[in-house]
Formats: C-alpha cells, sequence, structure tokens
C-alpha cells in the first residue's frame, strides 16, 4: 500500500513502479477522485516489455480508505479473478487517508486472506513540505494524517530531497530525518529525487509474514530512541528477561489493544516473545486492535532469550505498560498462583 500527503510523489513512484523495466507483473488501484462517480483505475503491467493493460474497477462508495471495506475487498476479488496476469497489487490511496483501516482489512480480512497478503506500508513524503504538514491545526487530542501514514509505514521515500537546501530556509533533510524517527522507531527511510527508487525498497518486503523474522530480529537490535517528549506520536520500546505465559500474554495485548485508557491510542506493535514452554522464537505483530503471535523458529545456542517489543502510538506511557506486561512473567504468574 502506497500513501502519502497529496503532491508528495505517490503517483509519480506508480508511474515509475509501472514503467520500469523490472520483469514483475503489477496490478495498481489508482484513487481517482471526481464528484460524478467513486472510480478507480486498476492498471495492469504485464511485466518487461509488457503492454499497459487498463481495466475498471467500480467503487460506488469512493475513497477506499473511507468505510468502505467491503466494497475494497470486492475490488480485490475482481482483480483477482485475473490473477495469472500479475503478481503485485499496489494500492494509492487519497492524500488524507488514515492508511490504519485498511492495513487492518488487507492483513486479516478472511475473504482475501488465502489470496492475497499485506507486503508493507510505504509512505512518500515531500521532504520541503513534511514538518508543514506534520504540525498543521488540529483538534485538541486529535493529530495529522502525516502522522498517522508515518506511524503506520514500513518504508518512508522522502522525495523531493534535491529541492531542499540550507541557504532556503526549509528544515535540514537530517532534521525531517530525526522528526520521523521520533515518531516511527522502525521504519526504513530511503531518498529520492522525483521517486526514483531501488524498487527492492517497495516490492517484496514481507513486514507482515513469517518469513520477515530475521529482519524483525535485526530491526529489534536497533537502538529506538523513545526520550520523545514533544511528539503527539511516538515510539517506544522495552526488552524484559524471563519466559512469558502466552495466557497473560493474549491477555494484555487485549485490554492494551481493545480497552486502552482514555487518551493513549496503539497503532503499530513488533516485537519476539520468549513463551514458556516453547522451544521456539514467537514474533508479535499489531495493526490497530488486530495482533498476531506465531513461531517462527528454534531459539539457537547462544542466543538471548529475551521479550522485546516496540509499540508506535499516541500518549503511549512507558512505566505502565512495562509494569502490567512484566505480570506475564512466568516468575510473576507462579508467584500469584493460589
Amino acid at each position: 500500500m502506497i500513501t502519502g500527503y497529496l503532491g508528495s510523489g505517490k503517483t509519480t513512484l506508480v508511474n515509475y513502479i509501472l514503467r520500469e523495466q523490472h520483469g514483475r507483473r503489477i496490478a495498481v488501484i489508482l484513487n481517482e477522485f471526481g464528484e460524478e462517480l467513486g472510480i478507480e483505475r486498476a492498471m495492469i503491467n504485464e511485466g518487461a516489455q509488457g503492454s499497459l493493460v487498463e481495466e475498471w474497477v467500480d467503487l460506488p462508495n469512493g475513497c477506499v480508505c473511507c468505510s468502505v471495506k467491503h466494497s475494497f475487498v470486492q475490488a480485490i476479488e475482481q482483480l483477482m479473478d485475473r490473477r495469472e496476469r500479475f503478481d503485485y497489487i499496489l494500492l494509492e490511496t487519497t492524500g488524507l487517508a488514515n492508511p490504519g483501516p485498511v492495513a487492518s482489512v488487507l492483513w486479516v480480512d478472511d475473504q482475501l486472506e488465502a489470496s492475497v497478503r499485506l507486503d508493507s506500508i510505504v509512505t512518500v513524503v515531500d521532504a520541503g513540505n513534511f514538518l508543514r504538514q506534520l504540525h498543521e491545526p488540529r483538534e485538541a487530542g486529535s493529530v495529522t494524517e502525516a502522522y498517522l501514514q508515518i506511524a503506520y509505514a514500513d518504508v518512508v521515500i522522502l522525495n523531493k530531497t534535491d529541492l531542499v537546501k540550507d541557504e532556503s530556509g526549509h528544515s535540514t533533510l537530517e532534521e525531517i530525518e530525526r522528526e520521523i524517527k521520533s515518531i516511527n522507531g522502525m521504519v526504513k527511510i530511503v531518498h529520492s529525487e522525483r521517486c526514483q527508487v531501488d524498487l527492492g525498497d517497495v516490492l517484496d518486503c514481507k513486514a507482515y509474514g513469517i518469513k520477515h523474522s530475521v529482519d524483525l530480529e535485526a530491526l529489534l537490535t536497533k537502538p529506538v530512541d523513545d526520550n520523545v517528549h514533544d511528539s503527539a506520536v511516538k515510539t517506544i520500546s522495552f526488552k524484559v528477561d524471563g519466559p512469558v505465559d502466552l495466557g497473560k500474554v493474549n491477555e494484555w495485548l487485549g485490554n492494551l489493544l481493545w480497552e486502552p485508557s482514555d487518551d493513549m491510542e496503539i497503532y503499530r506493535m513488533k516485537g519476539v516473545l520468549d513463551i514458556h514452554g516453547s522451544g521456539e522464537m514467537h514474533m508479535l505483530q499489531a495493526v490497530r486492535e488486530l495482533y498476531e503471535i506465531l513461531p517462527t523458529r528454534e531459539w539457537r545456542e547462544g542466543d538471548k532469550r529475551i521479550n522485546h517489543i516496540v509499540l508506535i502510538g499516541k500518549n503511549l506511557h512507558k512505566d505502565t505498560i512495562l509494569e502490567i506486561f512484566k505480570r506475564c512473567l512466568i516468575s510473576q504468574v507462579s508467584s500469584h498462583d493460589p
């Protein structure tokens, strides 16, 4: 899924992907907003040297990112009728889209689960205007779409870097990167001019699959600066030694994601868990209120068996979250058994 503000370069990226001689067959769903019909155009690139074929998918309710789950699922299913013609589907969202709801649908929707999987969320950022968009006036207690698009992203394409110059008064790229990392400490940042990027940074990221567990382990070794005090949305992380009770972890997640405190919101979670009684490392992934815990590989000799969790959200109370998680430790569970 490709998201980003209007003018950030999303369509430029899509056009680049469609025209690059990469040998991949890609179907792209583009938002075509207009007052007449909510129609989305799906374009299929037949691969290297292939022709560009246009199909039309009718979404009567318009924007796929606004309460049109069933129409969106139906649109994907229609594309799947032509499954032999493409290997990837790219969804370009509107500039005012919160990618969270669509990501949830793509990740776990039962109707789509057998035929498609969410690979990654790619957010395109206009380097020259990002900070202004980030801090646009908003209602008290709410955050801008720019925050949400960064929070949910697996990859951020920092576009139009050639237009950011110190002497012009624009923020430097280093400052923009710091701001992005303060919101999402796990995101990969790719610089680009006119969205000319290595397609390996956009396709086959496998950010939501078990095969991503090796990358996740490496990602979790990177330091996350969670001492951010002036950001409405930020990343926090913690490590806890000792095996945990899976049932208690599920209970912790249920309370955290489904019954959070009034001012706290969780957007993304990633982590590895040391589950009591299992010889396998487990991977935790969550998008909004949905989560899964799956075994990935055997713990190896020399591995430091640890629980390491990273959360991205709004008004995150790290001390409280950590304190309650520690109740999942077998040592804590056993000590409270009658």
